[in-house]
């Protein structure tokens, strides 16, 4: 049996959709750290966005697509990390983020019901990512009988919270985020960002999880049989396009669907290949939040837009139709 220091720490990387994984994730992948990190990626959708947001860097990514980490593609997630362990070169650190949709204790059972993980990886903790400026509606959402609420599942878990984000509230309105989040996890640090600038220090190596703590929150969690439920009313609509997008059209496009669609959906992004541009054109958008930039250079790659939407009750044949009227003739 491995001993608890030889372990791989292992972190889990949640939050809602939109509050800032992928940011985070970066900054740690930039850090001047000297680990080797192993990063595991889940995407809610058919096709895959966050590879080509994670940046450049030395580690292996390793996505999962088209399912949540949580249920469906859990069997994935276990095989990858038996790969990992039974490589020549071992990683000092793994990092998992799941798809915004994730509830994180069905993946924190990993750790604790594979014995073969169990012996060779250690969970260091959960990591919640919180958007400051969306959280409360999520949090007050209503819903069905039998169906849980991610959000507040992704806070109860945690064992740090990044409250990030808070240059888009108001003092009373963080406030009353703080206030919020501290009545369903008291025990859990919560660090303030904007853009999720943190101390590496306060999200790698905290040694935060704490199975007895789970188990309070979810007598069921060591149960094989768990059920997890999410909201059927929430989907993802991918869209691939070949060709060149006119960027005068699909300004106005986004403009309409964020500013009539928005509060349905809770996450954008896409990397589109514009007229006139000799670089990608990466956007994400959070409800009717939306921001734009300029991405790597295209070079030799065949050009083609991906685009992903992510919400409640969404209309596939509208958004296809839109951005296709966005193509260049």
């Amino acid at each position: 049996m491995t001993s608890y220091d030889q372990k791989v720490p292992v972190t889990v990387l949640t939050g809602f959709l939109g509050s800032g994984k992928t940011t985070l994730l970066n900054r740690i992948l930039t850090e001047q750290h000297g680990q080797r990190i192993a990063v595991i990626e889940n995407e809610f959708g058919e096709i895959g966005i966050d590879d080509a947001l994670v940046i450049d860097a030395e580690e292996e990514v390793f996505e999962m697509n088209n399912g949540c980490i949580c249920c469906t593609v859990r069997g994935d997630l276990i095989r990858i990390l038996g790969t990992l362990m039974r490589r020549k070169e071992r990683f000092d650190h793994i990092l998992i983020e799941t798809t915004g949709l994730a509830d994180p204790a069905p993946v924190a059972q990993t750790f604790f019901m594979d014995d073969e993980i169990g012996a060779q990886l250690r969970l260091d903790g959960i990591i919640t990512v919180v958007d400051a400026a969306h959280l409360l509606p999520h949090l007050d959402e209503v819903k069905p009988e039998g169906v849980e609420n991610e959000a507040l599942e992704q806070i109860a878990f945690a064992d740090r919270i990044v409250l990030n984000k808070t240059d888009l509230v108001d003092e009373g309105e963080l406030a009353e985020v703080r206030r919020r989040i501290t009545e369903v996890n008291r025990l859990a640090d919560i660090v303030e960002t904007v853009q999720c600038k943190v101390d590496l220090a306060a999200v790698l190596d905290v040694g935060g999880f704490d199975l007895s703590r789970a188990l309070v929150l979810d007598p069921a969690f060591l149960a094989e049989d768990a059920e997890h439920q999410h909201d059927l009313s929430v989907t993802s609509v991918g869209i691939e396009l070949p060709g060149d997008l006119a960027m005068e059209p699909l300004n106005d496009w986004l403009g309409w669907l964020l500013s009539n669609r928005g509060v349905d959906i809770f996450r954008s992004k896409g990397i589109l290949s514009v007229d006139g541009m000799p670089e990608r054109y990466v956007f994400q958008g959070v409800h009717m939040l939306f921001d734009g930039t300029e991405g790597e250079p295209w070079g030799d790659a065949e050009r083609s837009s991906r685009a992903v939407f992510i919400g409640r009750n969404l209309d596939r044949e509208e958004l296809e139709s839109g951005l296709r009227a966005c193509l260049v003739p």
